[in-house]
């Protein structure tokens, strides 16, 4: 099971290129925090009717409140409840970007990847020819920080 936090969702969905997430990875899940801040708190923003409509994410109803508890003293509910929701269910792979949420879920031993590292698979199943416009898409359209290092390094090891 892969399990995604509310980040990935959004941005590829401001970029047009949400279809990257079930070619990657195929069903994702998502807790019902996540399901809510994307589309239930703004309706009308990127990824909110895909996310309603799409039939490869799977919500999920957290079962395990006292770690949500517990992890919202760190952590937004969305990632709080993803993290809760790897947890529970033994995820393979949780997709988050936060530099928190990433090191609580590694505290956890959870597997963790964020965008940068979705588009790296991407780009080496050759599902997209180039990741240097998602990069640029990401930072001028959908307002993603990446870093100058980081965007250099995701551009290296892509081989662009």
């Amino acid at each position: 099971m892969i399990v995604s936090n509310t980040s990935p969702i959004i941005n590829l969905a401001c970029i047009g290129r949400l279809d990257l997430l079930p070619a990657l990875f195929g069903e994702i899940t998502i807790p019902e925090a996540v399901f809510h801040e994307i589309a239930v708190i703004q309706p009308g923003a990127p990824g909110a009717s895909e996310v309603r409509a799409a039939s490869w994410i799977r919500r999920h109803a957290v079962g395990n409140r006292p770690l949500v508890t517990s992890l919202r003293l760190e952590l937004d509910s969305g990632e709080a409840e993803a993290i809760a929701c790897a947890v529970e269910a033994k995820a393979r792979l949780l997709l988050i970007d936060e530099r928190r949420g990433r090191a609580v879920a590694q505290r956890l031993e959870l597997a963790t990847t964020g965008l940068m590292g979705a588009l790296l698979l991407a780009r080496k199943r050759n599902l997209i020819e180039s990741i240097r416009p998602l990069l640029d898409d990401l930072r001028h359209v959908a307002g993603f920080w990446i870093g100058d290092a980081l965007y250099s390094k995701v551009l290296r090891d892509a081989g662009d």
